[in-house]
């Protein structure tokens, strides 16, 4: 049996294709309405900006108050001048000129200087006018007296108060000599009390001793008070 329809007119064919074609164009439309967007024309700005009356602003006419002068101040009081008579007479004082004439005479000033007390130097115990007074030798009377008093005094203090077994401690022996000076000052203290000794330990008693002396009362020169150098000589024998 011979088919009755053409081969050429089979759709069958190409329904693939225009399934495809249509599967796209669904597509396409379905993306178009998904996309499409509307606006509200009313809301839009147009970036103008309408001003309006709100500039026309009314300025207000206003009129300047001038204030009222000041009151003019009130007349002065006449003054009222009273006469007294002069009866008392006052006598004026007569200012002289202190200019001088060229017929004055200039009197001239001499520099006036100031005294200056002459300090004394200290005076050895020998040739001193007043010699310094040893607590005990205030009955003594002149100065040859006082200095012989206050030599027994020292020397009778040094020999009770010196420490003569000191020599033996030591290892010395025979006579010891030992060299003391010291100054009575104004205030009739004892200072500067030096020694010489052939050992330390000799010398430091020997000032040690010196030291202890009681205060006296200064010696004089010129009548004034002064500084008064003394030397004592210590001499003691080691016996072994």
């Amino acid at each position: 049996m011979e088919p009755k329809k053409n081969p050429k007119a089979d759709l069958t064919k190409r329904s693939m294709l225009f399934f495809q074609i249509g599967m796209i164009v669904m597509l396409f439309l379905a993306w178009q309405a998904i996309e499409w967007k509307t606006y509200d024309r009313s809301n839009i700005d147009t970036g103008m900006v309408d001003v309006g009356d709100e500039l026309d602003e009314e300025i207000p006419i206003t009129q300047q108050i001038t204030p009222p002068p000041p009151p003019p101040p009130p007349p002065p009081a006449p003054e009222v001048i009273e006469v007294v008579e002069d009866e008392e007479e006052v006598e004026e004082t007569i200012i002289e000129s202190t200019e001088t004439d060229a017929d004055t005479e200039i009197v001239e000033i001499e520099e006036i200087e100031e005294a200056v007390e002459e300090e004394i130097a200290d005076v050895p115990f020998a040739v001193i006018e007043n010699v310094p007074i040893y607590p005990g030798c205030e009955k003594e009377k002149g100065n040859a007296a006082r200095k012989k008093c206050m030599s027994e005094k020292v020397q009778k203090y040094v020999q009770r108060k010196f420490n003569t077994d000191l020599a033996g401690d030591l290892g010395l022996e025979g006579r010891q000599r030992i060299a003391v000076q010291f100054k009575i000052d104004r205030q009739g203290n004892i200072v500067n009390v030096r020694a010489r000794a052939p050992h330390p330990r000799l010398e430091q008693e020997a000032v040690d001793v010196v030291s202890s002396l009681p205060k006296m009362t200064p010696g004089q020169q010129r009548g004034k008070p002064v500084g008064v150098l003394y030397s004592l000589p210590i001499l003691f024998q080691v016996e072994n």
